[in-house]
């Protein structure tokens, strides 16, 4: 075969395997059998391993997988990705559609589309094929996981038809089915292995996995619902997903044009009903302005676009019966009761447990001995008993009181405004394990290797008893231990010895001091300069500092009146922990002033998230809005123009995000 020839047939295959590809995953119109697909994609794996210079990314074969991913690339989007504004009842459905009424002079309509429950893509097109996909991130970057999109059989790696424009951004979710995800669950189940939660995480896991070809093997599906680009060859947002449709993506069918509420309500009714036949997890509507120019005239707020909505449907709930009552120790103390239940299937997962909040919660339950309870997840996400269903409780059932107890050390608890804690935080086993988890999680020590069974293992062997104790560990202490080896002992001992570096601002925080959360920890460090301050320091002093209040200047001189913490202090101290912001850190504060900015737009260098930390570490404060109180606007690209305006009319200097940089050099 010549290599003409090979040229020619293996631009047929991929034709062929391509067109095949649609109408399986696309249309659900196979017209080609597994054998000969099967068939097909060895003949073209061969050609192409047998003629390497006819390498193309987008060719079917790396449906299966490539290479494993040796980690993955932050990228800026070209558009940012907005998240939605969200509403959980029909009268803020209906001010929104007020308030755009009164913005809007001209006629418009409406499109109406499901909310699919998945993990947003946005997928870059030059030349119609498939050049980047990109995560939402924190939606000015995300993470570059085109590899691993590339797998997923129904995102189209080259786009059909004639009018796609020279670059196109078409987004979507990630999604598995629940057919699929059911699937997967069973197969972990039968070799042992602990089953996924819901098929949303199992998608967002999934796509961050190093392996496509473990990526491949899930099977994911990508829904698109929005397309962005210069000159598109549609003008609103129903069309563009009949065109997506056309060039190649799967667009379900369900969506409308509406011109009003009634409209709209009839939707939201139907799929109330509908959603769970559907066969991806859905949890609500999104009604858009159709009309892509009256969009771009609505424009955007800080985090989500004007011109859009979604309505979120009420919690599903499920009766099922309590089989009894736990009580459940926190890192601070606080003990939470929750029950256990006959398992029940709740908004696609099956539940078991769910919380009671708080003994006044029982009380007003009024919950007995195997009662039948209404479960529903707050939020879509937390199992709560929010009734119970009484004709169906037994005459001589027994009522549930909350314990009086530590259910672990059996210490006297004490009531503190609704909930109760247990005060001994030096032998209670819940507590120190939990404060163990606090001190190394990533916003605070961050120190790897350190997860919640490592440390419960560590906790048993009688290695450790306070965080203290991790930093007289060392790797002949863990090697020989269950699960771990000398190469993961090692990587623990250099994270812990690592973590010595962090400032003290994090070495506050990670103490676990109630209350002092990670704003109040940068606060409080960087007015008192070191830790021997502020263990001095009065509560009156502490409220002194804007933004600390009296409940956590409380908090913070019980922890310091404790001997045993003070002892934990003076351990970290010879261990070599920050306890003290060092001179580079006072330079870097001091460069700012405490002068205070808002930002408006994107920006080269970070993300939002980035720069408000930046401003932070030097000094500055951000906040929301203008005022004659800020001393800058520090404007990015496309900056919003009320905040542009406000400040040139209160005379506030604008400045760039380079000559911000040269302020903080």
């Amino acid at each position: 075969m010549t290599k003409e020839e090979a040229l020619k047939r293996i631009e047929s295959l991929r034709k062929e395997l391509r067109e095949a590809n649609y109408k399986y995953y696309v249309l659900a119109q196979p017209d080609m059998s597994d054998f000969e697909f099967d068939r097909k994609l060895e003949e073209l794996q061969k050609l192409e391993e047998a003629y390497p210079e006819f390498d193309d990314p987008n060719s079917p074969t790396r449906r299966v997988g490539g290479e494993p991913t040796k980690e993955f690339k932050t990228v800026r989007h070209k558009y940012p990705m907005l998240s939605l504004e969200k509403s959980y009842n029909i009268d803020d459905l209906k001010d929104w559609i007020n308030r755009i009424t009164k913005l809007v002079t001209e006629k418009f309509t409406f499109c109406v589309e499901l909310k699919y429950d998945g993990v947003s893509l946005s997928n870059q097109y030059i030349d119609k094929k498939l050049v980047q996909s990109l995560t939402r991130g924190d939606g000015v970057f995300g993470d570059d996981v085109t590899n691993n999109a590339r797998t997923i059989k129904s995102l189209p790696l080259v786009l059909q038809n004639n009018d796609v424009p020279q670059e196109v951004f078409a987004r979507g979710e990630a999604m598995i089915s629940r057919q699929n995800f059911e699937k997967i669950n069973k197969e972990q189940a039968q070799k042992g292995l602990e089953t996924y939660a819901n098929a949303r995480n199992l998608a967002a896991g999934t796509l961050k996995l190093l392996d496509p070809k473990i990526v491949a093997g899930r099977n994911l599906d990508f829904i698109a619902y929005f397309m962005l680009g210069d000159n598109l060859p549609v003008d609103n947002q129903y069309d563009a997903l009949k065109k997506l449709e056309e060039w190649g993506f799967f667009v379900p069918h369900d969506y409308i044009k509406a011109t009003n509420l009634d409209e709209i309500m009839d939707f939201i009714l139907d799929w109330g009903v509908k959603r769970f036949d559907f066969p991806y997890d859905t949890d609500g509507i999104v009604v858009k302005v159709n009309e892509f120019d009256i969009q771009k005239k609505l424009g955007n707020t800080a985090k989500a676009p004007r011109w859009a909505m979604a309505y979120k449907f009420p919690a599903e709930r499920k009766l099922t019966r309590l089989i009894s009552v736990d009580f459940q120790v926190g890192r601070t103390g606080k003990v939470t009761p929750v029950a256990n239940l006959e398992p029940v299937q709740l908004a696609g997962t099956i539940v078991k447990r769910a919380t009671l909040h708080n003994e006044d919660n029982m009380k007003k339950l009024d919950l007995h001995e195997g009662d039948f309870v209404y479960v529903e997840k707050a939020g879509e996400i937390i199992p709560q008993v929010v009734g119970v269903e009484k004709s169906k409780r037994k005459t001589d059932a027994k009522p549930i009181r909350f314990i009086d107890h530590c259910p672990v050390c059996n210490t006297p608890l004490i009531k503190q405004g609704a909930d109760y804690f247990c005060v001994n935080t030096t032998t209670c086993e819940p507590q120190i394990k939990a404060q163990i988890e606090h001190f190394v999680s990533r916003k605070a020590m961050d120190i790897d290797g350190l997860g919640p069974e490592t440390i419960d293992l560590l906790y048993k062997e009688g290695l450790i008893h306070n965080i203290a104790d991790l930093y007289d560990l060392k790797t002949e202490d863990l090697k020989d231990l269950e699960r771990l080896g000398e190469k993961s002992a090692q990587n623990i001992i250099n994270g812990i010895e690592k973590s010595k570096q962090k400032p003290f601002e994090k070495v506050l925080y990670a103490l676990g001091i109630r209350h002092v959360g990670e704003t109040a920890a940068k606060i409080i460090a960087r007015h008192f300069q070191n830790i021997d301050a502020l263990i001095k320091a009065k509560p009156e002093e502490i409220t002194t500092i804007k933004g600390i209040g009296e409940k956590i200047a409380e908090s913070i001189k019980k922890y310091f009146t404790n001997p045993e913490n003070i002892e934990l202090i003076n351990r970290l101290k010879q261990a070599g922990l920050q306890f003290e912001i060092n001179k580079e850190n006072k330079k870097i504060i001091d460069k700012l002033h405490g002068k205070k900015f808002v930002i408006s737009g994107t920006f080269q260098n970070f993300s939002r998230n980035e720069l408000k930390e930046n401003i932070e570490k030097n000094g500055g404060k951000l906040v929301s809005s203008v005022s004659k109180n800020i001393d800058y606007l520090l404007a990015g690209e496309k900056p919003g123009p009320s905040k542009i305006s406000k400040a040139q009319s209160l005379g506030i200097p604008i400045i760039s995000e380079q000559e911000y940089l040269k302020m903080t050099k």
